[in-house]
């Protein structure tokens, strides 16, 4: 399915980092929201893989790559090679988790990385979010995301988050137990992906222009 105003010889790649704290096998909430994001970019001519940062080795710091065994790189390679990067997260404690905010901090690294004419390399990137929790807000967690990968060049489609959260102090239930998707997450996710999908072909066709030099 794609939009009239969106061609389909514009190929795309997303890149789709899930930030659960349980590692694979297990299900998981936010991959499972993830993936439904995934079909949706697909419909739209995009494809690309998707990584649950807890299987992987990824070290603490801020620097494109820690050393001793550092997994990151190999995941930042699969970024540098997509047009839209989904970062998906549970919400615990009213935050995002704590993987989420590692790839934060190993992201500020890319403050240092330009092109040959002075932009981020994450310049014309677009970014989307996924969020799940219970009664948590996702519009907070979501801000935390919006503003760690704006401040590191991704640029924010037109409501850049699919979300779900179940009732304040109800029977604990998580997304990924439910019988059926709701309709609201259904129509947001395929919002999220047409609004996604329409920016990254635009600066893709029509990049950000170079940085003014100091003293212009």
């Amino acid at each position: 399915m794609l939009e009239d105003n969106q061609p389909a010889d514009v190929s795309l790649r997303a890149l789709t980092l899930v930030c659960t704290l349980t590692p694979s096998p297990e299900q998981s909430s936010s991959e499972l929201l993830a993936r439904q994001l995934l079909d949706a970019l697909s419909e739209r001519g995009v494809s690309g893989p998707l990584v649950r940062v807890v299987d992987h080795d990824v070290r603490p710091g801020v620097q494109v790559d820690m050393g001793n065994g550092d997994e990151w790189p190999m995941i930042r390679q699969q970024l540098m090679a997509a047009d839209i990067l989904v970062l998906a997260t549970p919400t615990w404690l009213g935050q995002p988790s704590s993987v989420a905010q590692r790839v934060l901090e190993r992201l500020d690294a890319e403050l240092s990385e330009t092109d040959d004419v002075g932009r981020l390399l994450t310049y014309g990137k677009v970014a989307a979010c996924v969020v799940v929790g219970n009664e948590d807000g996702a519009h907070h967690v979501s801000s935390i995301l919006f503003q760690g990968l704006n401040d590191v060049g991704f640029t924010l489609p037109a409501q850049a988050v699919t979300y779900w959260n179940d009732q304040a102090k109800g029977t604990y239930r998580n997304y990924k137990d439910l019988d059926e998707t709701p309709e609201g997450v259904t129509k947001t996710t395929q919002t999220l992906a047409a609004n996604t999908v329409h920016l990254a072909r635009l600066l893709k066709a029509a990049h950000y222009p170079a940085p003014p030099q100091s003293g212009e």
